[in-house]
């Protein structure tokens, strides 16, 4: 078979990329290890490359006689637009089609079949087939993607694999997460895991706050855009916004200031994927692109050719109020590591220009780290979750952030009103059905 010239250009790229230098140092840690931590900055190529390597070093192997179809390696993503980005790049990285030997599986779309050895999946996809299957016995593999993240789902995954990993001596599992988070992970799993650091492809950005509070960040933000292409040298614009509402007001303001000159494009969760594929398509010259994004483009995300990021400081959050019972949706500062992980989105193909619309002293004052979901969601599925698994003591679960046993207490009363559990804490044929849900 001859591989095209696209296809021999890409395998040149894929060499290029700071990860491939650690090919088999993590190959080799990966033989000798039943788990491996890597640190990989953005701009790395962890995402796309490092489940490769796992497949080249293991899909091989005889399948294990208890699972069903093809063994494959499964890679968790924290959202679905990340995990079809990633899907589609693999693919024609490894000249497939998706579906095929590459796979992707996101709520409410499957795109896989018996013959994918490799499938992307969102933490909430792949909690939903251990709940089922709590040893994951179709997986030769597992990777935990920006686990930093700290979603409820990937905290479960936690719980769940270090148990899978003791009965299935031979499943392996990576973990990929940024810097702050390595080494309590490594303490998690028992302080004698491997950890890789591998640096990301960084050009140097510039960081520019602002002199004074900005009043209004969404207007200030579009102010800025304009600002940039009317002063900065060519190069592709990434804004972080806050929810659909306000990304779809911002294009269709800063289309009408600026016409034709530019291309722009929104990129939030619930878009549709044929528009979520226009962020990362090509800009034709000479015409700038920006992108109007929320915060799934801080990590999970790597859109080529931006040189610039617009960074109000804010992002959505979801938060549950356990005296009404209601889950909101709230504006809320970002956390020191998001606003670093957005400043260098503007150094991935050259130096950048980062333009945060704060000041250095706000900057100084935010928090290091987001909050784990754990702690400010409902966690009625959580329990439900839990349960379904067969957790009789839900304090007695390893959680690296334990929730607080009030808000659990509470979920497992919510749950006993509705049926779903008896007096004695079991699910319930209700609970059953429930559980399958979640």
């Amino acid at each position: 078979m001859v591989n095209s010239a696209r296809y021999l250009e890409i395998q040149e790229e894929r060499r290029n990329l700071p990860v491939w230098v650690h090919k088999d140092e993590f190959l080799q840690a990966l033989k000798e290890n039943q788990m491996v931590i890597l640190v990989g900055d953005t701009g790395s190529g962890k995402t796309t490359q490092i489940p490769q390597f796992v497949l080249e070093a293991l899909v091989n192997e005889n399948p294990n006689p208890g699972g069903t179809g093809r063994l494959v390696v499964g890679c968790t993503q924290p959202c679905r637009v990340a995990a079809m980005s990633a899907a589609r790049r693999v693919a024609e990285e490894m000249d497939a089609v998706i579906g095929e030997e590459v796979g992707c599986t996101v709520r409410f779309d499957d795109c896989s079949s018996s013959r994918t050895v490799l499938k992307y999946l969102t933490d909430g996809m792949l909690l939903r087939e251990a709940l089922v299957d709590p040893l994951l016995s179709n997986y030769k593999a597992i990777i935990l993607d920006e686990a930093h993240e700290r979603s409820i789902a990937t905290d479960l995954l936690f719980g769940i694999l270090v148990k899978a990993l003791t009965s299935r001596p031979t499943l392996k599992l990576v973990v990929m997460s940024s810097t702050l988070y390595a080494h309590k992970l490594r303490y998690y799993f028992g302080g004698h895991v491997p950890l890789i650091k591998v640096p990301g492809r960084l050009h140097p950005v510039e960081i520019i706050y602002t002199q004074e509070p900005v009043t209004h960040y969404l207007e200030a933000a579009i102010r800025k855009v304009i600002q940039i292409h009317m002063c900065e040298p060519p190069g592709d614009v990434l804004v972080f916004l806050t929810g659909e509402e306000e990304i779809e007001d911002a294009c269709s303001r800063i289309l009408h200031k600026l016409g034709d000159q530019v291309k722009v494009v929104p990129l939030y969760s619930f878009l549709p994927p044929a528009m979520q594929q226009r962020a990362f398509d090509p800009t034709p010259h000479p015409v700038r692109k920006i992108v109007v994004s929320t915060n799934i483009a801080e990590t999970s995300l790597s859109i080529d050719g931006i040189v610039y990021v617009v960074d109000p400081g804010f992002s959505m959050q979801k938060y549950y109020n356990p005296k009404t019972r209601l889950d909101s949706l709230v504006v809320s500062p970002i956390s020191m590591a998001s606003a670093d992980q957005r400043a260098r989105r503007a150094g991935t193909t050259g130096p950048g220009k980062c333009f945060r619309l704060y000041t250095q002293e706000i900057y100084s004052g935010l928090i290091p780290l987001e909050v784990p979901e754990m702690y400010r969601a409902n966690l009625v599925n959580t329990v439900l979750a839990l349960k379904r698994l067969g957790v009789k003591d839900l304090l007695s679960l390893n959680f690296m952030d334990p929730p607080f046993p009030k808000t659990l207490f509470q979920a497992l009363t919510d749950l006993f009103d509705l049926g779903a559990v008896d007096d004695e804490g079991n699910l319930t044929k209700i609970g059953e059905m429930m559980s399958l849900e979640v």
